[in-house]
């Protein structure tokens, strides 16, 4: 067990998922030697001395590390920005709505086991057993994630608003809603953007399909486009049902798949050791 006299000297790099509270608690004892804590919880991402990095989009940001602290994001966050840069590269984006369907996983492997315990208890015509969730999720949608702030949008729904602005470094507006489905792993998101200027569908599939981290299935007429189902334990961010936005001439809409539980967490902390090896930063 973690101890307040235990000794980090000599190691060049923690990678902590602890929740925040003990990273929080210990990130002063991690660091103290010079060790580089990258940490998956939301305890530092907003803070200015800490940057918040997804190495497809910004990984310049880690070598700016005065506390020797670097936040990984937030899950959804991670997967949408990833797809967004692939945009933003055409042209400059001024807002996004997203909506997003998160699986059980999100929650934890006691929130797997619980979806699965509420399938086979209603299956047997019993009652469902709910703890992790504020309502059953088999056989529900269930629009709250995290607790709801004074404005009514949901903790994760802001981290997607604020987590998005300081990784792209931009006055990019976001408004999200954060829904929990009855998936056992990887997230999807539907996402509306508006750009300053007018992106072709043409041009926003070849971004995709060119972009870092990102790989383009979207052939509607045969039926390919990403889903959980086949995109769970992958490590990429999948994209697709590119289109134009009827609403906005200068608006796109497009699906995109992840595994949070790769890119969205522990995939994406391995990145950035990988990148600052890469750099020659870490040994």
């Amino acid at each position: 067990m973690l101890q307040h006299n235990d000794d980090f000297k000599g190691i060049d790099v923690a990678l902590v998922s602890a929740g925040g509270g003990t990273s929080k608690e210990f990130a002063a004892t991690i660091t103290k030697h010079g060790t580089l804590m990258i940490d998956n919880s939301s305890a530092f991402r907003m803070d200015e001395d800490v940057p918040l990095v997804v190495p497809e989009v910004n990984p310049e940001d880690a070598l700016n590390a005065p506390r020797r602290i670097i936040a990984n994001p937030n899950c959804t966050t991670i997967q949408m920005v990833v797809a967004l840069n692939a945009i933003e590269k055409l042209s400059h984006i001024k807002r996004v709505h997203v909506a997003t369907y998160q699986s059980a996983s999100g929650a934890g492997a006691a929130a797997m086991a619980e979806l699965e315990k509420q399938y086979a208890e209603l299956g047997a015509g019993q009652e469902a057993t709910v703890e992790k969730f504020a309502y059953q999720l088999a056989y529900n949608v269930i629009p709250h994630i995290d607790v709801f702030a004074d404005d009514d949008y949901t903790k994760e729904e802001l981290k997607m608003y604020n987590e998005t602005r300081k990784i792209m470094h931009s006055d990019i507006e976001v408004s999200a809603t954060c829904v929990r489905v009855p998936v056992m792993r990887a997230h999807s998101e539907s996402v509306w953007v508006e750009t300053a200027e007018a992106v072709s569908v043409e041009a926003a599939r070849k971004a995709f399909a060119e972009g870092e981290g990102l790989v383009l299935m979207d052939e509607p007429q045969s039926k390919l486009y990403p889903m959980p189902l086949f995109i769970a334990g992958k490590e990429p961010v999948y994209v697709g049902r590119v289109r134009k936005d009827l609403t906005n001439p200068n608006g796109l809409a497009f699906w995109c798949v992840s595994d949070q539980i790769k890119k969205g967490a522990a995939l994406n902390a391995v990145q950035i050791v990988e990148w600052l090896v890469a750099k020659g930063v870490l040994q």
